[in-house]
């Protein structure tokens, strides 16, 4: 029997060759897709319970991974998400049952790497020590027509065939087992704290809550254009004016922006909102939240995330926007003029395309992001200009500023939060501020959103809002925005090889 490596030098070839096996397999009245499977347990867990296990019969399943003979004598891995075993088998211990899918040890020939089996038998260790099952009947679960590969590294082919890449990586699959505990460990947190997780719409008549340009589709039943949600903040304050104490939703959020390290255009954030409570108490819930999360996930409180050493256990930092800036760069944000600031900007690297156009709103932003990218943190920025804060309540004791903090972690900013404006009359003057700078060209100023306007002339109670993205997990693992979620949005491509493949099909689509 041969069970060595195909040696074509083609993916075509090979293709072809495993479906060969198909058929031969179909004539054999062999299901090569069958419905039913049987795992008593993952094959990780044979491994840990190895004393409890030995001598016992159980079914186990996975996709092939390696195959050596042995003169009557085979050796198969066969791997799971929990791990590898070995598949020990013996020519006189192998059960044939062609009618029940179960191979016959002449049979085995028709099964290659990246087959998914099942294997029955008993659990035992082989001369060298190596924890296997004894194989008495072995049925094919899935027949894989192309080989997994043995090396993927083109990122661009890596981000486009995500299952082979966490096949070839299994550490970018384990990447994304803790994405999962990360925002379980988040909704775990605010559950714990009494908060209520209400899911929001996605479409929106009017999007609002941040600075972005949205995604429009149109809506055929209501023949009206909609927009993709920016932000899940005036939902969700509707539902604290509708009488809710503490509300979040966790979800995704879209802006029709560029690609960055930082930022996809398509991501999962979550946003909190608390009634009764203001910015002073948001920022103490998430030095407690941020300790938590992280304990759970990675089980400590030190990173080294780009080159900064952080510790979440110490007392988190308060920086003061205006002071900072001025501390930086002698700029006073509120009465010097924006050719100074621009001066500034051009002074520190900014060239005259990024300044095209800027109005002092985007300037101000932009140096402090100057200041920004070296900052370790944990630490908040606080007191946010009125003009630079639509959304927030003025602080009572200095009206030019907000009860707004950034949560400041690795030179970026990773949770925005604020005591939440709800005077109807102020909301109102901030929307058409922020109306005429869409008007004056700058498509990511918030929109006009009257139906939230009437929300707050029925009432809405003091109330502090939270919000942060994944952007906090990708830190966290140093790792970019792209390999940081399992399918990042890409050009749609094609290769040449998939093209040969398939192309009797794809003349339909041309």
């Amino acid at each position: 029997m041969n069970t060595q490596v195909i040696e074509s030098s083609d993916l075509v070839g090979q293709r072809n060759l495993r479906i060969e096996k198909l058929e031969k397999l179909k004539k054999l009245g062999i299901n090569p897709y069958p419905a039913v499977s049987k795992k008593d347990m993952p094959n990780g867990q044979v491994t840990t319970d190895f004393d409890s296990l030995n001598g016992k019969t159980i079914s186990l399943t996975g996709r092939i991974r390696t195959i050596r003979e042995h003169g009557r004598l085979m050796f198969m891995d066969i791997e799971d998400m929990s791990g590898k075993i070995q598949v020990y088998i013996k020519a006189d211990t192998l059960k044939e049952d062609l009618a029940h899918g179960y191979f016959g040890y002449d049979n085995l020939s028709l099964l290659d790497t990246s087959d998914f089996i099942e294997v029955t038998g008993e659990i035992t260790k082989t001369q060298r020590g190596e924890v296997s099952i004894l194989s008495y009947t072995i049925k094919l679960l899935t027949k894989a027509l192309r080989p997994m590969p043995a090396n993927l590294e083109d990122k661009e082919d890596r981000y486009r065939r995500r299952y082979v890449d966490m096949n070839v990586h299994p550490e970018v699959r384990e990447r994304f087992v803790r994405r999962s505990k990360f925002w379980n460990a988040v909704r775990d947190f605010y559950l714990k704290n009494d908060f209520v997780e209400v899911n929001i719409p996605v479409l929106e008549h009017t999007t609002g809550g941040a600075d972005a340009k949205p995604f429009v589709t149109h809506y055929d039943a209501l023949d009206q254009d909609f927009y993709l949600r920016i932000s899940h903040e005036l939902p969700l304050k509707r539902l604290i004016g509708a009488g809710f104490s503490k509300v979040f939703d966790i979800g995704p959020r879209f802006r029709n922006e560029g690609f960055s390290d930082e930022h996809l255009p398509e991501h999962v954030a979550m946003e909190w909102y608390w009634a009764y409570a203001d910015y002073n108490d948001g920022m103490k819930l998430t030095e407690d939240m941020f300790r938590y999360v992280m304990q759970e996930v990675y089980g400590t409180l030190k990173f080294n995330i780009r080159g900064f050493e952080i510790d979440l256990s110490q007392d988190w930092e308060r920086i003061d926007y205006a002071q900072i800036i001025k501390k930086k760069f002698d700029v006073d944000i509120y009465n010097d003029s924006l050719e100074k600031m621009i001066q500034v900007l051009k002074d520190n690297g900014k060239s005259e395309k990024d300044l095209a156009d800027i109005n002092k709103n985007r300037a101000v932003d932009s140096l402090w992001k100057l200041i920004r990218g070296n900052i370790a943190g944990p630490a908040f920025l606080i007191n946010e200009p009125k003009f630079m804060s639509p959304l927030a309540k003025l602080d009572e004791k200095n009206p030019n500023v907000t009860q707004r903090f950034h949560a400041i972690i690795a030179g970026s900013e990773l949770v925005n939060a604020y005591s939440e404006l709800n005077d109807p009359i102020d909301q109102l003057e901030r929307f058409v501020e922020q109306e005429e700078l869409r008007q004056s060209g700058d498509d990511e100023a918030q929109m006009l959103d009257i139906d939230f306007v009437e929300m707050l002339e029925y009432g809405m109670p003091p109330t502090c809002g939270w919000g942060m993205s994944e952007r906090v997990f990708w830190f966290f693992e140093g790792v970019t925005a792209k390999e940081g979620v399992p399918f990042p949005q890409l050009k749609y491509d094609m290769d040449n090889l998939t093209k040969e493949i398939y192309k009797d099909v794809l003349k339909y689509t041309e």
